[in-house]
């Protein structure tokens, strides 16, 4: 049974208490699902989730703005049961960021849908050559007629090659570096859009390289204004970025469970494992790590449903402090089961291969350092 103690803390309303039972009664009766084709899976999960009602809380409905601390919540007590039920779930929302928080009428069309669990988004903003380095894009989208054609390559695009709509980022030109990018809409079966390449992963995901060949679009794709597309793509990472940490703080959950489980059930030498100093030594501080966590995730949430402008700074600690604490703590339950911790199917070596990506995507731990040190210095 994982610790829930944390739901009593003045961070949260009884919504959202009332949110986390109510999901967490649908994981038990539902989660894990089959991985052996993640496609499938993928696609099962987003209509699934989409028809119990939870991928309303991905976006915000016109008028409305996100709940980040709902996005947390659910991020957490997904991946605690399912990591790819969380990847699944975290992509509507991040994939339909920058519509939720810039779009027109017409783009929102696409948000509602991905809402309902009726379409699967996708945010491609990394390249080959400008991963964390944003103001770097090489992708161009030029004027063309009426409307745009965008040129270049995306790489490591989750949803890449079962999404329906892509939120692409491209060099429009108005300013050098940062200053010229834009955001584009892009539905999947726009002519010139291809996947170029399905890539292959330790956690199995759905991930491609996209290539962009003379992809037309009309005017109106464009998300925001031009020239803003740093700004907005920072945005929605700024409002994202904390539920990276909750859902490494859900795998870690998971791995305490597990290895709380296992040393108290576990005899050596005519003892319980859990009897143990060294043993209850390290679960102290895997509990520590896990609470050290959750205050920093749900305090970068909390900021930001408070109406702060931008949390760079406490979502930057709460997604490295989270992340790197959830591989240790992870490694920590691995080796607490000796070897059926390495162990093919074994629930701890799942989280051991799941949790290493999140340490590097939506902005690397040492990204985040950089984010700190500056915003703590400036």
């Amino acid at each position: 049974m994982a610790d829930e103690s944390f739901l009593r803390w003045p961070f949260f309303e009884d919504r959202h208490r009332a949110l986390a039972e109510r999901l967490d009664a649908w994981c038990a009766a539902n989660l894990p699902v089959d991985h052996s084709d993640v496609d499938a899976a993928c696609r099962k999960l987003v209509a699934d989730l989409g028809a119990a009602g939870f991928l309303r809380h991905s976006g915000a409905a016109e008028g409305e703005t996100l709940d980040v601390r709902a996005l947390c919540l659910i991020r957490e007590t997904l991946a605690r049961h399912d990591g790819l039920a969380d990847f699944a779930f975290a992509m509507q929302g991040l994939g339909m960021g920058a519509v939720s928080l810039f779009g027109t009428p017409d783009q929102r069309a696409w948000l509602e849908r991905t809402r309902a669990g009726e379409a699967i988004s996708a945010f491609a903003l990394t390249e080959p050559a400008s991963g964390s380095d944003v103001a770097n894009t090489a992708m161009t989208a030029t004027p063309e007629g009426d409307g745009w054609r965008l040129d270049g390559e995306k790489t490591w695009i989750s949803n890449g090659g079962i999404a329906d709509v892509y939120t692409v980022f491209a060099r429009t030109g108005e300013a050098p570096g940062a200053k010229g990018l834009s955001a584009f809409l892009v539905p999947a079966d726009t002519p010139g859009l291809t996947v170029a390449e399905r890539l292959e992963v330790i956690a199995p995901h759905p991930l491609a390289r996209l290539s962009f060949d003379g992809v037309k679009l009309p005017a109106d794709a464009r998300i925001g204004e031009g020239g803003r597309g740093f700004a907005i793509a920072m945005s929605v990472l700024d409002v994202f970025r904390s539920t990276v940490g909750a859902a490494a703080l859900g795998f870690a959950r998971r791995a305490l469970d597990e290895a709380v489980a296992r040393v108290t059930a576990r005899e050596v030498g005519g003892a319980k494992l859990a009897e143990l100093q060294m043993v209850q030594g390290h679960i102290a501080e895997m509990a520590l790590g896990v609470d050290a966590s959750a205050l920093l995730v749900y305090r970068a949430a909390w900021t930001k449903d408070m109406g702060a402008a931008r949390v760079s700074r406490e979502a930057a600690m709460a997604k490295l402090h989270a992340t790197e604490t959830a591989q240790k703590v992870i490694d920590q339950a691995v080796q607490l089961h000796g070897g059926d911790g390495v162990k093919s199917g074994e629930i701890v070596e799942s989280l051991y291969r799941e949790i290493r990506a999140l340490r590097i995507y939506e902005g690397a731990s040492d990204v985040q350092k950089i984010i700190i040190a500056r915003q703590t210095m400036g």
